[in-house]
């Protein structure tokens, strides 16, 4: 991997560049999502309803614990991608070696905060009496290997920034089967429960950490990790927090709406919960284009605006935008004719069932909404800009979304309801990001230093 080839985002067709860049995020999300995917089909198959249950509780406070961190690690990714552009390596090197040391920070408070708080947050969930145990159970053993998914992060934030989408592809394909062996050893044949479902994620999930730092820390790439040069540098750590913790912020409040929403889906029953936990781990398909081209317009635009390239960045929205937009409804359109179909295959109690299709059938077909509002979040993130998509989110998907639920539960006590509040806040938070698009001047002061640079 040298610096020739990472610059392919700077250079060449812009939609080759582009794709070749996504295609292999798109890949690693595919792998990720059938990771993430592995525990709950084998849980729901090899033990029972309740302890699906468990394990699809945990998922929105994974991602509160999880997401804060990574969306700090993906709007710092930006900066190093900045720096790349511009050839300022040794600047670039600094901002990866503050993003570590700041990971080294974040895994010690995350571990703390999900060993001593789980069974509270839990309980504030509302989490079913028969499920609470299980539930404390694998949140507790995934908290003690956080790190693992942090630094996971902070590596592929490091290689994405310099266009390098297919080492981590690599490494989490070894992960995502690996951690299929290890949930059919721990569960179907050593019959371990949720527990072991845990333990296999966290072994699976640091085996690809390793590897992704084995390959950061070797070579003579710009975006090498010394293990010597890892600490806090005056002015970086300033800049990578500023760039990087509204996107942090954004996915804890995103994941705080997504737990109040939880926790009223927890009011109603454990097949409730399994059902639309099922759901979750379906809907994670659709995000594989959502996320992997809102990823690559970040790199992208964070590239091309180090280097000055305004006309190759409009360019490059445009074609990313509707790639992901298009891909995604299609993934709705799918799962939406074969929704009874992919809930059956975490569980075939009727109930469960019943309450996984209506889930899927109430917001497949919007998906479209979210890959725009993703992709737009992207484009800010790459801008430097990454308060306006924290903002808009905030706003509509969680202070509206929860809103939204508390009045119309209180007249229409049906867990549909709880569905349609995320179409909706998806729709009206497109709104608000169209208009900025087509109105704010979001590159102009960009190009108007590079004016005043070339006139003096």
């Amino acid at each position: 991997m040298d610096a020739t080839v990472n610059r392919r985002m700077l250079e060449g067709p812009i939609r080759k560049s582009i794709l070749l860049f996504a295609l292999p995020i798109f890949l690693s999300n595919l792998f990720q999502q059938l990771y993430n995917a592995a525990d709950s089909l084998i849980v729901g198959n090899f033990v029972d309803e309740s302890a699906l249950a468990a394990v699809s509780s945990s998922g929105y406070l994974v991602f509160m614990l999880v997401g804060f961190f990574n969306g700090t690690a993906l709007g710092a990714s930006v900066v190093i991608a900045r720096y790349f552009g511009a050839k300022d390596y040794e600047s670039m090197q600094k901002a990866i070696h503050n993003l570590v040391a700041l990971g080294v920070v974040f895994s010690a408070v995350a571990t703390a905060l999900g060993v001593l708080l789980t069974p509270a947050i839990l309980r504030l969930m509302k989490t079913p009496a028969d499920v609470l145990p299980l539930s404390i159970t694998y949140f507790r053993i995934y908290s003690c290997g956080i790190v693992t998914v942090i630094f996971y992060n902070i590596a592929v934030g490091i290689m994405h920034a310099v266009g390098d989408s297919r080492h981590p592809l690599y490494y989490l394909i070894v992960s995502s089967v690996l951690n299929v062996l290890l949930d059919l050893l721990f569960i179907g044949v050593f019959h371990g429960g949720v527990g072991a479902a845990a333990f296999a994620t966290v072994i699976s999930q640091g085996v690809s950490a390793v590897l992704c730092f084995v390959q950061l820390m070797h070579g003579n790439a710009p975006n090498r990790v010394y293990f010597r040069k890892i600490g806090f540098t005056r002015g970086m750590t300033g800049q990578i927090l500023r760039y990087g913790l509204p996107s942090g912020i954004q996915n804890s409040v995103i994941a705080i709406a997504n737990l109040f929403v939880q926790s009223n889906i927890n009011s109603f029953d454990t097949d409730a919960v399994a059902g639309c936990g099922s759901y979750a781990k379906i809907e994670g398909f659709a995000f594989l284009p959502v996320t992997c081209f809102a990823s690559s317009l970040a790199t992208f635009v964070g590239q091309n605006l180090g280097a000055k390239q305004f006309d190759r960045v409009k360019k490059g929205v445009r074609f990313g935008v509707i790639c992901s937009i298009s891909m995604a409804e299609c993934i709705g359109v799918i799962i939406f004719v074969a929704a009874p179909l992919l809930v059956r295959l975490f569980n075939d109690s009727p109930a469960v069932i019943e309450y996984g299709v209506l889930q899927s059938r109430t917001e497949s077909l919007f998906y479209f909404l979210l890959a725009f509002a993703h992709c737009v979040a992207g484009i800010c993130r790459g801008a430097g800009r990454p308060i306006v998509p924290m903002a808009i989110m905030f706003g509509f998907w969680c202070v509206v979304r929860v809103v939204y639920i508390d009045i119309v539960l209180q007249f229409i006590p049906q867990i549909q309801m709880i569905f349609w509040a995320y179409p909706l806040t998806w729709g009206l938070s497109c709104i608000v990001f169209l208009i900025y698009l087509l109105k704010a001047d979001w590159m102009y002061h960009f190009e108007k230093r590079d004016r005043r640079a070339k006139q003096t």
